[in-house]
């Protein structure tokens, strides 16, 4: 039975009260990231998190982290949003998912994308001792946010950091980020971010 995460997420915030605890938010890319740190901003200190060794070529990974790093600067936010770079290791992503070149995009290769970026994000929210992490990639209509939530909630468990659960694409949220993107001119991409997903996209 599929588990609605955005009533997941608005209990976890009712229990947390008036407190302002640190969040580690992996960001794929900035228009996803809009509504996500329009809602997280109002209840947490928030480090967007921008670890993505998935994206090809180098020079659509600098753009996309340009692109991040100028709606953090330019969106209003009520409380810190900060921006911390993880490394860019293409080489690690074509290693994790070796095998699985031929899978279509959302199958078995994004599982594995998706769990070697949630679980480095877990990872640099113990050693910056964030009271949580998430991520924005379900705002997004095209990813699965059952898996995404199962995936996080177990990479928590594992190192022991708890995994925020939400859907932001509920309450019109992608519509949102849509709207945001527009405002502040973000560019958006037209696929994914790995050679696979320009692929199959007739990408050169």
């Amino acid at each position: 039975m599929n588990v609605n995460f955005q009533l997941v997420m608005e209990r976890t915030l009712r229990e947390i009260g008036e407190r302002v605890p640190r969040l580690m938010l992996h960001s794929c890319c900035a228009p996803c990231s809009t509504h996500c740190l329009e809602v997280l901003s109002q209840r947490f200190a928030t480090t967007v998190f921008y670890f993505n060794p998935n994206i090809a070529p180098e020079e659509e990974y600098a753009h996309r982290v340009a692109e991040q790093k100028r709606l953090i600067a330019q969106q209003p936010h009520q409380h810190p949003v900060e921006f911390l770079a993880g490394p860019y290791c293409p080489e690690d992503f074509y290693a994790a998912v070796r095998g699985l070149e031929g899978e279509k995009e959302g199958g078995a290769r994004c599982r594995v994308c998706f769990e070697m970026r949630l679980r480095q994000t877990a990872r640099a929210a113990r050693d910056a001792g964030a009271a949580f992490f998430t991520t924005t990639l379900t705002i997004s209509p095209l990813k699965d946010a059952q898996l995404l939530n199962q995936l996080g909630e177990q990479i928590g468990r594992e190192e022991g950091v708890p995994f925020l659960h939400a859907d932001f694409k509920k309450r019109g949220g992608y519509n949102r980020s849509i709207e945001l993107s527009a405002q502040y001119g973000l560019y958006r991409q037209n696929y994914c971010g790995c050679v696979f997903s320009r692929r199959e996209r007739g990408l050169q």
